[in-house]
């Protein structure tokens, strides 16, 4: 993976959008003292290294009826990794799937609306095959997501 160059203005123009992207090119460039042409410029530069690969609504899931989030680890067997981390990514309900190091070779993110559609999908994760066993912990509170870091 190529890493990109990014200088002060590059960093706090991506604190900013991380804070809140719904303010106008114009409001922006004002806020961090440059011309709308040159933030614009700069964006649009980071969009084509893939830096910014978009930009998204932040929903709070619980809210909408996301009732059950757990993570889930995943051992898997044969050499079988990338695919069975492919399978496990197109299930409904899963939000994330990490390859990691440790004990577990994958992490799944999911998010369900009741503890049946939980059961349902971590018994759909477990009959993928080389998946050899699952250990899945249920997330009580979130205190900071991935949505609050912006330490760029």
């Amino acid at each position: 993976m190529k890493r990109h160059f990014l200088d002060s203005t590059d960093r706090r123009i991506l604190r900013e959008l991380r804070m809140n992207c719904r303010r106008s090119a114009r409001e922006l460039a004002s806020e961090l003292k440059l011309s709308p042409s040159s933030l614009i410029e700069r964006m649009k530069r980071m969009e084509e290294a893939g830096i910014i690969r978009g930009y998204s609504a932040d929903l709070d899931f619980l809210k909408i009826g996301y009732e059950f989030q757990a993570l889930v680890q995943i051992s898997i067997s044969q050499g079988k990794l990338l695919e069975v981390q492919e399978k496990v990514s197109k299930l409904p309900g899963v939000y994330a799937v990490y390859d990691v190091t440790g004990s577990q070779d994958s992490i799944a993110f999911l998010m369900c609306r009741n503890r049946v559609e939980l059961s349902s999908l971590i018994k759909k994760i477990l009959s993928i095959a080389h998946v050899e066993k699952t250990n899945t912990s249920i997330i009580l509170n979130v205190l900071k997501d991935q949505n609050e870091f912006v330490d760029v």
